[in-house]
């Protein structure tokens, strides 16, 4: 039997929306065909290992269900029905649409929509620059990261932390807020190397009981939102016990004295009957931090999940700090390196073109932005045209009854550039095949490690798929404007951000395509102060001044605790609505992405509730029973699971399925609120209250209570 050999193996990075950010090896079978996806030992976080989805990534890219040519919508919105177009009429479709648009209501009824479908600084951010020349409405980015940073940085005064890499030195990893083993593989592969090289202890803190935390010597499972409690009910352990680092803290930080006093009724009793954790628990996790001074804390974009994020987020970064765990190799903590980083993104977005007077919407808000919620559209045009790209909010939005309703407006125009016939796709008036990855040239920056990384085009794409800076350029000659990033191509962009970085050029990285950032140790370690004009941690931040860009303090930030603190702004459970829900990633997907290969499709069974199994006795059920999960926003129909890893009183649901999985077509997000959580935004996916009930499989009409 012949056997296909590679041509060669050549290197690239992963592009999806996972800190590890993995450099990869990919074997070429010939000009459009790859084999094999393996991580690279150059780069020193990767370490060769990288998650099963990737490492199967050929099963993907070369998908008979790639978008493979222009299509326009024949049917209702929603159906699927479209024919082929060319790329002439279809972009030239999109330009009439938008200028019709902005001749009824001004330039700012179109807003294009993005995010992190990939992470890379040109095809992820190129769509600014066609928003700023033409002054279409702005998008201020707040699904992911905006409860997260703010808390990591209301403490630290910049977006950094300790080496990721000193996970393997240390000796007690504490991951919290994180399903590693799903969502950053690598994280696991340098706390398992502390076990087996150092005899470390890896704790983690969760809200049920992950893979991660079945690979745990400590393990605490918290009800969710509560993880402030845990944190300050630990810091106040290690002043009782003397674990406290004083000289430290009194060289290092604002108000230490102010937060012992404060500490001193948070007492384990106290944050034990709030985050249903024992005493006992929670005296043998501060002692483990305690007398490690090699303690490494992991935290996760869990914190960016509930209302109470930011505060949560900061408290438990206070930890290592009073502790004083930051003046060791091996402890301190880290959440992200994006402040690391001499990225000048001025021209890929073209923000000389920015006027700060066009109205910037919070992507969060889409539903009520699209069903013309005045507060939402900040007193201005409804929004009539769009372009979508990286995305699918039709499946990852949350409060979708809005969402559904807002892309079903007759008048509103859609464009949708994808791989697959997404959710989002199918309500898009026009579609455009995308280019995946390996389909073209992009320059990706670490969010949980140090690197910054080349990825160029390896093969080319199938059929008529483009990429998206060269459907930005087009769109922007049709539109009649003009700026130079519009007339480079994408590999002469991200030349000219690693030339004004100092890193060398294109050709330079391409075969090798990575750059060490990491920070000296003692800048990284803060030992030569923190981000603040004083050099001094706050313990006492100022909430309103924490974040480099946001929309100004939203929601009820005037009632954020001064000091580290339970802060009770969870969506409250009651009588009709008892349960919390929690809605985390799924291993074998990634948000919405490879939910449209057989293997992850096959691998994740479908959409399932995991309920205690208490709690299901209590309701008459038992599993694999049909249950609805019901509040104010909508209903979601799937399948009970008994699962004893979590607290009476909590559902999880793993993984944003399409919405066709689900009976009725209603997927999760169905029941998350958009709200604006203070301090800036964001979404609460893990803090929505519902109740649990049985329903009959041949009813599938919507509920609302």
């Amino acid at each position: 039997m012949n056997q296909i050999v590679p041509v060669r193996t050549a290197r690239t990075t992963c592009p999806h929306d996972c800190p590890s950010t993995c450099s990869l090896e990919v074997e070429l079978l010939d000009e459009r065909t790859i084999g094999r996806v393996r991580g690279s030992t150059e780069n020193s976080y990767t370490a060769g290992v990288i998650c099963a989805k990737v490492a199967r990534y050929a099963e993907r890219v070369h998908s008979p269900n790639r978008l493979t040519k222009p299509l326009l919508r024949t049917g209702p919105k929603g159906s699927g029905q479209f024919r082929e177009i060319s790329w002439d009429e279809a972009l030239d479709r999109i330009a009439a649409e938008f200028l019709k648009a902005e001749a009824a209501h001004g330039p700012e009824s179109v807003w294009p929509y993005y995010y992190a479908g990939t992470m890379g600084q040109v095809q992820r951010d190129g769509i600014n620059r066609l928003r700023h020349a033409k002054k279409y409405s702005e998008e201020y980015g707040t699904i992911c990261t905006a409860l997260a940073w703010p808390g990591w940085i209301a403490g630290h005064g910049r977006l950094t932390g300790a080496d990721p890499r000193e996970m393997a030195k240390s000796d007690l990893v504490v991951i919290w807020g994180t399903n590693a083993v799903a969502t950053q593989v690598n994280v696991m592969t340098h706390a398992t190397r502390a076990r087996k090289e150092r005899g470390a202890r890896i704790a983690v803190v969760d809200v049920y009981r992950t893979p991660t935390m079945e690979q745990a010597d400590i393990a605490l499972v918290v009800r969710p939102g509560t993880d402030a409690a845990l944190a300050c009910a630990v810091m106040h352990v290690l002043f009782r016990e003397g674990w406290a680092d004083r000289p430290y803290l009194e060289r290092y930080t604002d108000v230490p004295a102010e937060l012992e006093a404060h500490l001193a009724e948070r007492t384990p009793e106290w944050a034990s009957a709030i985050c249903g954790v024992s005493v006992g628990e929670i005296e043998a996790f501060a002692r483990a931090i305690g007398t490690t001074p090699k303690t490494f804390f992991r935290l996760g974009y869990g914190f960016s999940r509930q209302r109470n994020g930011t505060v949560a987020m900061h408290a438990a970064s206070c930890i290592p700090v009073v502790a004083g765990s930051w003046r060791h190799e091996g402890g301190g903590a880290f959440h992200n390196n994006g402040a690391i980083f001499r990225i000048d993104k001025s021209l890929v977005e073209g923000r000389d073109l920015r006027d700060p007077s066009v109205r910037r919407l919070d992507q969060s808000r889409i539903g009520a932005i699209l069903t013309g919620d005045a507060t939402a559209l900040k007193g201005g045009p409804p929004v009539t045209a769009m372009l979508i790209q990286n995305t699918n909010p039709m499946s990852v939005a949350p409060d979708q009854e809005k969402v559904r309703a807002g892309f079903a407006r007759e008048d509103l125009f859609v464009a949708v550039h994808e791989q697959f016939m997404t959710d989002t796709a199918k309500m898009a008036d026009v579609v455009l095949p995308a280019t995946t990855f390996l389909e073209h040239d992009d320059l990706y920056r670490g969010g949980g490690n140090q690197y910054l990384l080349v990825g160029p085009k390896l093969i080319e794409p199938p059929g008529e798929a483009r990429e998206n800076h060269r459907v930005i350029c087009d769109l922007a000659k049709r539109l009649g404007v003009s700026h130079p990033g519009f007339e480079m191509s994408a590999r002469e962009h991200v030349d000219w951000m690693l030339r004004r970085g100092g890193y060398g050029t294109f050709e330079d990285l391409k075969d090798r395509p990575l750059v060490d950032c990491q920070p000296p140790f003692e800048h990284a370690h803060f030992l030569d102060g923190f981000g603040y004009a004083d050099g001094r941690f706050r313990f006492a931040p100022d909430w309103t001044s924490v974040a480099a860009e946001n929309d100004g303090p939203m929601g009820p930030w005037r009632s954020m605790p001064r000091l580290p603190d339970q802060w009770d702004v969870l969506e409250a459970v009651d009588a009709d609505h008892p349960f919390r829900l929690v809605t985390p990633p799924a291993r074998n997907f990634l948000n919405s992405s490879f939910t449209e290969t057989a293997t992850s499709q096959a691998r994740e069974k479908g959409p399932r509730a995991k309920v205690h199994p208490d709690d299901l006795a209590r309701l008459g059920l038992a599993d694999g029973d049909p249950v609805r999960l019901v509040n104010a926003r909508g209903a979601v129909r799937l399948l009970a699971e008994a699962f004893p890893g979590l607290l009476p009183g909590v559902v999880v649901v793993e993984g944003i399925h399409p919405n066709s999985a689900h009976p009725d077509g209603r997927g999760i997000n169905t029941l998350t609120g958009d709200d604006q959580p203070a301090p800036y935004g964001g979404v609460a996916f893990h803090d929505t209250r519902v109740r649990v009930e049985r329903w009959n499989p041949v009813d599938v009409s919507p509920v609302c209570t």
